[in-house]
């Protein structure tokens, strides 16, 4: 039996693969191969081919963080927004078993084609936690410093945790970050 795909299944395989590869190992091929995607369907969807399909996967992230870590981090309460962005990172991170595929694109030849994709990602997020930050108290110089700290940390943590092959340290770094960075209600 053939799988029907919409454009919306693609994209999170398309993710995976190109966590797993980068941009530049993900190949048509292996694209082909690891998500079990025929070339001619993919190019159904994504007729700009692989820079498409990278920019895609990119919006759904931006999608995601704008949704469960930036919206509410200037919207909500700054202690429960706060805490809701350390629950939520753990989870789309899975407690560190899964890279940022931001910021690795930011880190190779791909960042100059995804360069305003990957600025705003991490301007929004520093932007919204330092709001949230202020908002809680904080004077604004204090705030983006923080903010941009946890920023750091997360990345960091993310990169550390996978070199090390120990999930455990990116839970411990979150909770030690959440603490430096506590919000009283």
């Amino acid at each position: 039996m053939k799988t029907l795909y919409e454009r919306a299944d693609v994209v999170p395989l398309l993710a995976e693969t190109f966590r797993e590869l980068g941009f530049e190992g993900a190949t048509l091929s292996r694209i082909t191969e690891r998500t079990g995607i025929g070339k001619g369907s993919l190019y159904h969807f994504f007729p700009g081919g692989k820079e498409e399909m990278a920019a895609a996967v990119l919006a759904e992230v931006d999608r995601w963080f704008e949704d469960f870590v930036y919206e509410p981090l200037r919207r909500d309460e700054p202690a429960a927004a706060i805490g809701a962005m350390w629950r939520n990172v753990d989870e789309y991170f899975r407690s560190g078993g899964r890279i940022c595929l931001v910021g690795a694109f930011a880190l190779d030849e791909t960042r100059e084609r995804f360069a305003s994709t990957i600025n705003g990602y991490f301007q929004r997020w520093i932007d919204a936690l330092a709001d949230a930050l202020v908002r809680s108290g904080r004077a604004a110089g204090e705030a983006r410093a923080a903010a941009e700290d946890a920023v750091v940390g997360i990345q960091g943590a993310l990169v550390l945790s996978r070199a090390l092959d120990d999930k455990s340290l990116f839970k411990r770094a979150l909770d030690q970050m959440a603490k430096r960075l506590s919000v009283t209600a």
